[in-house]
């Protein structure tokens, strides 16, 4: 009888009741599907296993099962968005179809994605693949996909878009989800009876850690055997991903085992390869049980990969014994390969090779032996004597036995787990449960993680009876189906109550024939309107629930004979199983085939009753907390509806039953409010369709739990109204209240105290949780009453005065019932008081550690801390000192836990700067995940340290902090730098992102020029002065016809005339094909590509309009000749131009590179130059290997020397194997010498000698370093190869020995035998040539037939290359005697045997070598020069100049040695702006411009002058590169518009190339210095330039655009971060010592161009008008780096009423600028409208505009007014807007004060704490104004004295312990003690104050106990006064 009670007191309502139907379901019938599947049978069986990319495998006997198993399966799951909200997301699978759908209690499912595969889906599931990183500190991407099953492939599909098909191998079971990706189950087949004797199982699961990785067997580590899992009674019933398990199911011995999953160790898996050797060599076929003869499929006919031979394959059909060793990957090469290139390139397909599929049905052990002959068949691809050896499949995962079922429990057939699943109960203990469906059985293993938390121990099994269950992960329960039908929750295997659905009968209330057993029960279940007081100390008497094992034998027989007699069993439909548990929601399937959904509530709904438990369970015995929590649970949620009481008085009420208090007695327990609904609700919502209202259904929404928010929650706040008055019938006299003190919490009082008053003070430092820091100290002064701790009382009065004062009643617990308690120890000490604990820090007393609950009191932990740290000073405060001002507490705690925190108080350390604390704080705060917003939350008082610290961190950051310290500190513009945004998304709203359109100039200029994409808004900046862009804009642009005038004589003809505009336009045609080359430099990097569109290809335009009428002018008309492929070269350049505007951060795919490609051959050169442009800009290596080798094989000339210079720099330095068998394929040189001659075009073969430099860029490599020295004198051959533009090929072979040996100097490590630099001497001066030492010697046997060399060197064909070589390798190494070498000769024999174009080439390189000799001034140029020409230049007017003498070779001598000096000037100061260098070249450049246009030209010749003035001129572009500079900009244009005399295509290929480095990369990039730079422009500015648009006979003109690898952004962009705009900004720009100049500093405007950065030591941004900002070099370049390559944004924040240095140059119209002398006056002028200036914030605007702005209604407040006025324009002149708050707050605290109406003392101890940190050694420029604090300061003293002076008797009275009247103002009391410090009663008494009788007595006593002074000298008069009327 009492137990059929029980099951009903103990009963819950499940809530949100729904009817189930899967989503899936409606969307399928819609779906239109049918039509493609008809398709597909049409098609004969073979072809449609082939098209599914597998091989086919299934016989049509499958087919036919497959369609006639289950229509629809389907799973759900808990999903998050990445807001944090939770949603349903189910996978519903019917045919062929998949849908995943979501949806969530507030939004609708929908479709998020829907799949139809080809073949019927076996299975559809969700899995996790983790894709590895290369490096190690990233975390692996995880690959969230979605896998479908089909009988011969899985289809996986991820959330990020990649699709892949994986084929299998064999015939799979099912496929489970785990850690590590797939684990695959293979379908065991049985064969008819003749198997083989001799035969190994196979293994039978697998697994794939990622769709595109091979399928692996798992192993298995056995105690110490390692072994393949083959056995074939093994089933998976389960996999865990956290923690990473899986459960089996052994058919044959019928138990059930538990695996740990992990990752193969590398020695497991060498275990595995060494199988084969230990069989030894000697076996006979009997005893050689690993060959899987009769397992291998005839797959020897590989005809094709898809023929329908492949039917044959089916499985076990031709058992034809051979050996394993046939079907190694060695024998189908094709497919091998193919598969191989499917890996590399889509994401889509993996071919299935069959060589891996063969090697799934055989073991992976040995080779054959000579017992089994070879069959191959005719048509076989196999050699027969061919044996390779089998390569075996390495394992990816291994499983080891964690736990296995005793034999004990039955072993019957068929008890194979039907369910399994992993529960956690209410106090975190963890359950395997397993559902053995045959024995309506769960049976659940208790596990825990080690200490080394790799390893799982199993604990004890439990039973308990049940036909299905299911898992609610949320509420840590699960819920049981009986076997009788009922529902039952249990958590962990405590049962915890019946779980009552509305509209469904439960089976033991639907018996009618037994009255006798229902009538009690029913009566009381069904009308709950009785107060749930009464139900609950009805639970009392049942007794609390135990655990399971011993209830069930009660139960059976009872529910038995029920069932049996019950008439109405078929009528009421019956729950059949449970299934789709997500979070606590649960879906019933019915007997009558419906489902519905469940929701099973919560254990606490409200914040507070959630920490309370979570208290309670940290410190009771697990199952005293398990009672507890299962006590609670069925009281909150008794049927009726959840959560329609009020939740915390529900919860006070129940906790205190459990103590054993009678919550009837007490007074104010009795007026707790339980809104118990009424029971007709209930009734009605069941027997009433539910589309008539009712009265009860209004009566239903007013429970609701809307209605209870919405009416109660300011029923919490007055509730000490409420309890003020008593109800008159209950008589205070009343026999004392007493404890029960057999109650379950009896014992426990204490310790619950104890935490619950921890987590009183947690709440105390939480604005937040206010209210609910006043319900708790309800409870917690009745228990310290009870349990008689004096200050703990003490301590909640002063806390809550008017609150307290309203409790009277206390219940008398005797000593025999207080030793029946245990008593923690830590309740003998103070009672700890968070507020009083931070005063005591802020006024430097030590402080003992302060009690805390782990992981339930975290602020506490994180305030206590920040004081140590901050206040106190300890910088260990928070790593290995914690321990001296927290003391954790734990369950259980007994012994005096304090004792070895007191053993380790190390002294303090000495107090560091508190800049560094302030950082330390702030870093930490933010590694604890403190935010803004939770700073919000702290009291004011307690939070001003911590914003002192915020504050001094703003004003000081560090640059390379993380983005969440940055939003901390309130530094928006860092948190926006640390925040990386690229200017590629272009969604990411960056300040140079937002292209403005250039201002249109004229109609024309609308066509496309190929510039239009430079930042506008950057330029403008700049060069805000004048329009230079747009002129370099008119200089380059190329795609507009020219204007041709020419005078129409009267004397020449029509036809003449005609002629000779077209010969002009030839000529000025000569100058547009040049433009391209620096047009690239101009707009380089400045574009980001949409990738749906080709990039746009300005075309290059060589007519003409000749004035006045605009006749066109056209080189076709035939009239005069032109040049034949005279633009090729020219349309090359324009395509790396357009190709160089490309920025090396976008989105470039593969693809997009090949969609560019143009239909039309005539833009083949142009496609060639982008290709090489691409390779310059990095996006060269997306492109596939397959299109690469494409482009080669088209043999066109232009598209490998772009391609081959491309790959071969975006590979700069990578020695990359790839790219050089590219290279070395068009270099007979490195070719074997047998190899065929392949007919490269001589143009290709100098491109990939310098790609092979470039590869191999300072990596000193031998063999390369070896061919390359030879390939710079190859001898011309016989038969004309190697003939022509020989010089080219040469310097080619030198600039790539140069690169590969760069900078190595004589440390060319293993070459000293190749005798590097004498072998380049011999190749500059000349002399007899070596024989040939390397492999290439027989090429060079014949000597040319047209050439007559014999055997000396060719000094005008090796010089150049040699020289730069030489130069290179000895590059900046300051080696003086290899730059000797390199002097210029000076005699006149000597001289007149060198070119003088050569003297240019040795005074480059010897300066480059003689590096820090450079200097940037005239004398050292000239001294270059040698003595017998300087001699003789200068005085040839007075002196006659001797006959040996040649003139002109000493002129042509003297310049171009001049012009080399000034080339090596210009690449020492290359980028750096000097401006001693650029007075210097700029010096020579006029001299040579002199020259060229006064009659001395003749003696040098035109020529030459024009080379030298073209070198300079390059030489000044390098040093000013990227400034713009205006004098260059002029040159540059004289020299454009000469096109006359002397002036040919490579002369304006210089200037222009000159004028695009001035304007680098639009201004936003600069030319560096680093080795590899100054090779590479090396290069490119090679002085001696084409002749003609086709002339590669000296330097391939493709080299020119080498000068983009010496490019770097080094412009720094200040960008506002408020409005996104560029802006001006000063920084401060310190340079390190060097032995030149000392650390200096300087000041810029940026935006600027920054030296290079390993020059310098610190970058600041300086104030007034923008926040500071240091960025510090000397740590390290990275983060300055980053910035710059992400377009150089820096981003900086603009100071409170400062304007930007665009509107207010001088600073005169700033709002703080003109009054500061008058203060006082400032305030009164500051009005409102004028905030807008100073802040854009929204909530200061309005505050400023309702509480500052005197309006009608606020005549009287006219103070307050201005109070608030001055506080606001304090808080945005001072930028610190947050502390407006805080101000308020203070003003309010003393206005309450003064008008004495504090009911509780929480902000007064705010005040006083904010009053000592003023106090304090931490008032520094402290937040607070220096006046409004003294001012609060003062009228809070007068306030309290005041008091103080009418009501001395009341603080006599409180010293003297005596009780006071009622009717005292007690409020104002607490107020004075908080105030002013005063210690506890009970502190007070045991120092015998009263007991001085002088002051200085009581000082030194009061000193012990810490009173401060001030509150001393307040006291002393009554202490004193007391002893002298007593004496």
């Amino acid at each position: 009888m009492s137990h059929v009670y029980e099951e009903r007191a103990t009963m819950i309502a499940a809530g949100e009741l729904q009817s189930f139907v899967p989503f899936g379901r409606e969307h399928c019938k819609n779906h239109p599907n049918a039509v493609n599947l008809q398709l597909r049978q049409l098609q004969p069986a073979s072809e449609l296993w082939s098209s599914d990319g597998a091989a086919g495998l299934v016989g049509s006997l499958q087919e036919v099962t497959l369609q006639e198993r289950d229509k629809e399966r389907w799973q759900l799951r808990k999903g998050t968005a990445p807001d944090d909200v939770e949603y349903d997301e189910e996978l519903y699978v019917a045919g062929n179809m998949v849908i995943w759908s979501r949806g969530s209690k507030n939004q609708a499912s929908c479709v998020y994605k829907a799949f139809t595969v080809d073949s019927p889906v076996q299975q559809a599931l969700w899995c996790n693949f983790t894709v590895p990183q290369a490096k190690k500190d990233v975390k692996d991407v995880v690959e969230q996909t979605v896998c479908i099953v089909q009988s011969t492939c899985v289809n996986v599909h991820s959330m990020s878009g990649k699709d892949f098909i994986s084929p299998l191998p064999f015939q799979v079971s099912a496929l489970w989800p785990t850690k590590f990706g797939l684990l695959l189950e293979r379908k065991n087949i049985t064969v008819d009876g003749h198997m083989s004797p001799i035969r190994e199982p196979l293994p039978t699961l697998f697994s794939m850690l990622h769709p595109l990785d091979e399928i692996a067997p798992v192993v298995c580590l056995f105690e110490t055997r390692l072994q393949y899992v083959s056995d074939s009674a093994l089933r998976v019933v389960f996999t865990c991903l956290k923690p990473s398990i899986i459960m089996t199911y052994d058919t044959q011995q019928c138990t059930h085992t538990v695996w740990n999953l992990r990752k193969v160790t590398s020695e497991e898996q060498n275990t595995v390869l060494k199988f084969p050797d230990q069989s030894g060599p000697a076996h006979t076929p009997n005893a050689a049980p690993s060959f899987l003869s009769t397992h291998l499929r005839n797959v020897n006919r590989l005809d094709s990969p898809a023929s329908p031979l492949h039917c044959h394959a089916l499985h076990n059909q031709s058992r034809i014994p051979a050996s394993p060793a046939l079907h190694s990957r060695v024998h189908s090469p094709s497919i091998s390969n193919m598969a191989a290139l499917s890996r590399a390139h889509s994401p889509g397909i993996a071919v299935p090779s069959f060589s891996g599929n063969q090697r799934f049905n055989m073991s992976c052990h040995t080779p054959s032996s000579r017992g089994h002959s070879i069959l191959a068949s005719p048509n076989s691809t196999l050699n027969d004597t061919l044996l390779p050896e089998m390569e075996p499949i390495l394992p990816d995962l291994c499983i080891e036995q964690l736990w296995t079922e005793t034999s004990a429990i039955s072993r019957e057939k068929g008890c194979q787990a039907s369910k399994v699943f992993i529960t956690s109960d209410l106090c975190e203990n963890r359950y395997l449960c397993f559902l053995v469906e045959s024995h309506q059985q769960l049976r659940c293993v208790k596990f825990l993680e080690s200490n080394e938390t790799s390893q799982l121990i199993f604990a004890t099994v439990s039973t308990i009876a049940a036909k299905d269950a299911a898992p609610l992960e949320d509420i840590h329960t699960m819920l049981v189906l009986e076997a009788n039908g009922s529902l039952v929750l249990y958590t962990g295997v405590t049962r915890v109550s019946k779980v009552f659905v509305p509209g469904l009968l439960s089976p033991t209330f639907s018996v009618p024939n037994q009255p006798p057993i229902l009538s009690t029960p029913l009566e009381n279940i069904s009308t709950p309107a009785r107060a749930t007081v009464q139900h609950m100390s009805r639970l009392e008497e049942v007794g609390m629930p135990s655990p399971v094992l011993e209830m069930r034998s009660s139960l059976q027989h009872n529910e038995s004979s029920w069932l049996e007699e019950s008439p109405f069993q078929q009528t009421a439909p019956r729950i059949q199983t449970l299934r789709d548990p997500v979070c606590n929601r649960v879906t019933l399937e019915l007997s009558s085939g419906s489902m519905l959904r469940i929701t099973i509530p919560e254990v606490a709904t409200s914040e507070l009753v959630k920490r309370c438990l979570q208290a309670i369970r940290f410190i009771l015995p697990k199952d005293t907390a398990m009672k507890v929590l299962v006590k609670w649970y069925n009281s909150y949620n008794a049927p009726g509806g959840p959560s329609m009481h009020l939740e915390w008085n529900l919860f006070v009420t129940c906790l205190m039953t459990m103590m054993g208090y009678n919550t009837e007695r007490l007074t104010w327990t009795r007026n707790l409010h339980f809104e118990v609904p009424l029971s007709p609700v209930i009734a009605a919502k069941k027997a009433r369709p539910a589309d008539t209202g009712s009265d009860e259904d209004w009566l239903y929404l007013r429970c609701s739990d809307y209605h209870w928010q919405v009416s109660m929650r300011p029923a919490v706040s007055v509730q000490g109204l409420e309890m003020l008055f008593p109800p008159a019938g209950v008589d205070d006299q009343e026999s004392a209240l007493g404890l029960e003190s057999s109650a379950l919490l009896f014992p426990h009082i204490p310790l619950l105290f104890y935490v619950l008053h921890l987590l009183y003070e947690d709440l105390k430092l939480d604005e937040l949780q206010r209210s609910g820091a006043r319900a708790l100290v309800g409870l917690l002064q009745q228990l310290a009453r009870d349990l008689q701790l004096e200050d703990f009382i003490d301590l909640y009065w002063r806390d809550f005065p008017s609150f307290i004062k309203t409790f009277k009643e206390a219940c008398v617990i005797d000593q025999a019932q207080m030793e029946l308690m245990t008593w923690p120890v830590f309740l003998n000490g103070e009672a700890p008081c968070v507020f009083n604990w931070i005063s005591r820090c802020l006024r430097g007393q030590d402080v003992a550690p302060f009690p805390y609950l782990p992981g339930i009191c975290e602020r506490t932990k994180l305030l206590v801390l920040s004081y140590a740290l901050y206040v106190v000073g300890d910088e260990d405060a928070c790593s290995t000192n914690m321990l001296k001002y927290l003391c954790r507490l734990s369950a259980g705690q007994k012994k005096n836990a304090s004792d070895p925190f007191l053993r380790r108080q190390s002294s303090v350390k000495p107090i560091s700067s508190s800049g560094c604390l302030a950082e330390k704080l702030v870093l930490w705060l933010t590694s604890a995940g403190f935010t803004l917003k939770d700073l919000e939350t702290v009291p004011f008082g307690v939070a001003l340290p911590i914003r002192d610290a915020i504050y001094q961190c703003r004003e000081h950051p560090c640059s390379d902090w993380s983005e969440e310290v940055c939003a901390l500190i309130g530094r928006q513009d860092l948190t926006r730098q640390a925040h990386k945004v690229t200017l590629a998304n272009r969604k990411s709203t960056v300040g140079l992102n937002v292209m403005l359109e250039p201002p249109v100039s004229s109609e024309a200029d609308e066509e496309e020029d190929g510039m239009t994409d430079l930042h506008p808004e950057v330029t403008a900046l700049i060069w805000s002065q004048d329009l230079r862009v747009q002129e370099v804009r008119r200089l380059l642009q190329s795609s507009r016809p020219v204007r041709v005038n020419v005078p129409h004589l009267p004397e020449i003809s029509d036809h003449e005339y005609i002629e000779e505009k077209e010969n002009k336009l030839l000529q000025l045609c000569q100058r547009t094909m040049s433009l391209p080359v620096g047009r690239g430099l101009f707009t380089l990097f400045s574009y980001h590509p949409v990738p749906t569109e080709p990039l746009p290809v300005p075309k290059l335009n060589l007519t003409g309009r000749a004035p006045p009428r605009n006749t066109m002018v056209d080189l076709n008309s035939g009239n005069i000749d032109v040049p034949p492929n005279m633009t090729s070269w020219p349309s090359f350049h324009n395509g790396v131009a357009a190709g160089l505007k490309i920025a090396p951060a976008s989105q470039v795919e593969s693809a997009w590179i090949a969609y560019n490609k143009p239909k039309s051959a005539e833009l083949a050169n142009e496609y060639a130059g982008f290709l090489m442009a691409l390779g310059l800009n990095g996006h060269l290596t997306k492109l596939a290997t397959l299109n690469i080798h494409d482009y080669l094989t088209k043999g066109h000339e232009m598209t490998s020397i772009g391609l081959l210079l491309g790959v071969s720099a975006a590979k700069l330095g990578t020695m990359d194997m790839s790219i050089t068998r590219l290279l070395s394929i068009h270099i007979p040189a490195l070719l074997p010498p047998t190899s065929t001659e392949l007919d490269v075009p001589h143009s290709v073969q100098v491109a990939a000698v310098v790609g092979i430099g470039l590869v191999y860029q300072g990596t000193g490599h031998r063999h390369n370093a070896e061919v390359l020295l030879a390939e710079i004198g190859r001898p011309p051959g016989p038969e004309m190869e190697y003939c022509t533009d020989r010089e080219s090929y040469s310097l080619a072979a030198g600039l790539a020995l140069g690169m590969v040996c760069l900078g190595h100097g004589s440390n060319l490590i293993g070459m000293s035998d190749l005798n590097v630099p004498e072998q380049l001497y011999q190749y500059m001066v000349g002399g007899h040539r070596r024989t040939h030492a390397g492999i290439n010697r027989e090429k060079h046997k014949s000597p040319s037939y047209q050439i007559k060399e014999g055997d000396t060197i060719n000094v005008d064909v090796t010089c150049p290359g040699a020289t730069l070589a030489l130069a290179m390798i000895y590059l900046k190494t300051n080696n003086r005697s290899v730059a000797d070498w390199l002097k210029a000769p000076d005699t006149m024999f000597l001289l007149d045997f060198i070119k003088p174009e050569f003297l240019l080439l040795r005074t480059l390189a010897r300066c480059l070598i003689m590096w820090d000799e450079i200097f940037p001034n005239a004398d050292w140029v000239t001294s270059n020069v040698p003595q017998i020409i300087q001699e003789n230049i200068g005085n040839q007017d007075q002196t006659p100049v001797s006959e040996d003498l040649n003139m002109e070779t000493l002129v042509q001598a003297h310049d171009y040695i001049i012009a080399g000096g000034c080339l090596a000037v210009g690449f020492r100061f290359a980028g750096s702006a000097n401006s001693d260098a650029f007075d210097c070249l700029y010096k020579f450049a006029k001299n040579f411009m002199q020259c060229l246009t006064t009659s001395t030209a003749t003696v040098t010749g035109q020529y030459n002058l024009q080379t030298c003035l073209s070198m300079v001129l390059l030489a000044v572009s390098m040093v000013m590169s990227g400034s713009g500079n205006l004098k260059v900009l002029q040159l540059c244009r004289f020299l454009h518009k000469r096109t006359f005399g002397e002036m040919n295509y490579g002369f304006h290929m210089a200037h222009h190339m000159a004028l695009g480095l001035l304007f680098l990369g639009g201004g936003r990039y600069t030319l560096s210095t680093s080795n590899s730079a100054i090779a590479a422009l090396l290069c490119a500015l090679y002085p001696h330039f084409p002749a003609h648009s086709t002339d590669n006979r000296y330097h391939l003109q493709a080299l020119r655009h080498l000068a983009v690898l010496a490019a770097e952004p080094r412009l720094l962009v200040p960008v506002d971060v408020d409005s996104l705009k560029p802006c001006y900004a000063l920084l401060d720009v310190t340079y390190k010592e060097t032995q030149w100049y000392e650390e200096t500093t300087v000041e810029l405007m940026a935006p600027t161009m920054l030296p290079e950065l390993h020059l310098l030591k610190r970058i600041k941004v300086k104030g007034p008008r923008y926040w500071e900002l240091n960025i510090d070099i000397s740590k390290g370049t990275q983060h300055l780096q980053s910035i710059l390559s992400r377009d150089g944004v820096l981003y900086v924040k603009l100071r409170a009423g400062q304007l930007p240095y665009k509107d207010d140059p001088q600073g005169w119209k700033s709002l703080l600028a003109p009054n500061l002398n008058n203060r006082s006056a400032e305030v009164r002028t500051f009005k409102p409208e004028a905030i807008s200036t100073f802040t854009s914030d929204a909530a200061l605007v309005s505050f400023a505009e309702h509480f500052c702005r005197a309006s009608e209604n606020m005549k009287h407040r006219q103070e307050t007014v201005a109070l608030l006025s001055a506080i606001l324009y304090e808080c945005v002149t001072q930028e610190n807007p947050e502390m407006l708050p805080t101000y308020i707050s203070i003003e309010q605290a003393v206005r309450t004060l003064e008008r004495a109406d504090l009911s509780e003392t929480f902000s007064l101890w705010q005040l006083k704490l904010v009053l000592e940190l003023c106090e304090s050694r931490l008032a520094r420029a402290l937040l607070l104004s220096s006046e409004f604090l003294p001012i609060m300061k003062s009228s809070a003293d007068r306030a309290l004295d005041h008091w103080l002076c009418d009501n001395s008797n009341v603080l006599k009275e409180y010293l003297r312990r005596q009780t006071m009247n009622g009717d005292t103002d007690v409020n104002m009391l607490a107020c004075f003690l908080v105030y002013h410090s005063i210690p506890s009663l009970k502190n007070m008494l045991a120092s015998d104050l009263e007991g001085c009788s002088s002051f200085p007595e009581l000082l030194l006593k009061s000193s012990q106990l810490g009173v401060p002074i001030r509150a001393l000298l307040r006291l002393s008069p009554l202490l004193l006064q007391n002893h002298d009327s007593g004496v």
